[in-house]
């Protein structure tokens, strides 16, 4: 008889600690590891940020803050979203939590009751699946491919929604692919979503701001669908701050309602020190941060050409974040210097073994085909990198 409870015996180990874990002890045997794995900028935060912080500390911020927020941040989270997205939430209709995982996390466990379904546009990122089984849901995934830029259309929600979906759960920009839906593709997933009122749409919106495109929606924007829709964000990739562990939420009040009184009983107010540092991020212009953008366009252009010269890779070019999903299913099958290459954790594998470079493999992420490639590096370790590949792969 297990001492732990079913809960936590049905959840997964993310595939990306595994091969976090084994690049850390390779690392230790003083191999020369160049992780490809981490979604993180390799920029530091602003200053400007930074100051901000620094202040807070001497002006002895630092007893307990609200659940849901100082209002001076929860103000500065509604300027940014009416500034940056169009669309209006009053205080209470605000949470900040301790980064926007906790945020999704809060109204999963929110709405959800068991049995109940939540749609995941896949490629998705590895934790969406395992929340959804925390909060005794089932998750529902929508398969998509390389060859439509790895974006599910409305039609394939429309067919997949049933009378016990309760949420549609995405991510645009989105991790692991870069996917970024357009106004018009958002728009047909509201007309779908707004006629079963019982959906919760939950937008992650974290990359928002590392988009290549130049225009950024938001699906709450859509009104026939405002009142269904949570906005998901935060200042983790956008300002370099993931250590700072913000992130907040825009909803209907009475799911804000819900989310306050469970982080009430879980982990109270976020850090006083970064809230007052995310103040900062967020009244500043966001051009503030664009030269992150520019770098993470430069490299993703970079590595496009070079991933596409590697035989054996189908690559395509996303449109956001800081990552490529290439397809390489042309290897299951084979055996390379001596290793049988029979799925994607085995090549993610193999070239951390053989070429010193650490990949995730994308099944975690519904792609089984796939492995996923961080851009967020320097250049010279992504050349590096791709050059170590090829030189295995021959």
């Amino acid at each position: 008889m297990s001492l732990l409870a079913e809960r936590i015996q049905r959840l997964s180990v993310a595939q990306t600690l595994v091969m976090s874990k084994k690049a850390r002890e390779l690392r230790e045997e003083g191999k020369d590891i160049i992780s490809l794995s981490i979604g993180e900028p390799d920029f530091n935060t602003p200053d400007f940020v930074k100051e901000a912080a620094i202040s807070a500390i001497n002006s002895n911020i630092t007893k307990y803050p609200p659940i849901s927020g100082f209002k001076e941040l929860k103000e500065s989270v509604s300027h940014k979203f009416k500034r940056d997205n169009g669309l209006k939430y009053d205080l209470n209709q605000i949470v900040v939590s301790t980064g926007a995982k906790q945020s999704i996390i809060n109204i999963l466990l929110s709405i959800l009751s068991k049995g109940d379904e939540v749609i995941i546009l896949g490629p998705f990122w590895v934790s969406y699946f395992e929340m959804i089984k925390m909060a005794d849901g089932i998750p529902v995934t929508i398969k998509s491919s390389i060859e439509h830029d790895f974006k599910v259309n409305a039609n394939q929600i429309e067919e997949a929604i049933t009378y016990k979906t309760k949420a549609v759960l995405f991510s645009s920009p989105s991790n692991p692919s870069g996917a970024v839906f357009s106004r018009e593709e958002l728009g047909e997933m509201a007309r779908v979503i707004s006629k079963h009122t019982q959906i919760t749409i939950i937008s992650d919106e974290i990359y928002e701001h590392i988009n290549y495109n130049n225009e950024h929606v938001s699906i709450a924007s859509f009104p026939e669908v405002y009142n269904q829709t949570a906005t998901i964000n935060g200042v983790s990739k956008a300002f370099a701050m993931t250590g700072w562990r913000i992130g907040y939420m825009g909803a209907p009040q009475w799911l804000a309602s819900a989310c306050e009184k469970i982080q009430g009983q879980v982990t109270s107010g976020a850090s006083t020190i970064s809230q007052m540092a995310a103040i900062a991020a967020l009244k500043a212009n966001p051009n503030e941060t664009n030269y992150m953008r520019d770098e993470f366009l430069k490299r993703r252009n970079m590595m496009y050409k070079l991933l596409v010269d590697i035989e054996g890779f189908k690559v395509n070019m996303p449109d956001g974040a800081f990552y490529f999903l290439p397809d390489i299913s042309s290897f299951f099958g084979k055996t390379i210097r001596g290793y049988k290459i029979n799925n994607a954790q085995d090549l993610s594998m193999f070239l951390l073994v053989e070429a010193n470079v650490a990949l995730v493999s994308a099944e975690g992420f519904g792609e089984p085909n796939c492995i996923r490639l961080s851009y967020a590096s320097s250049e010279e370790n992504l050349r590096e990198a791709v050059r170590r590949i090829k030189e295995v792969l021959i």
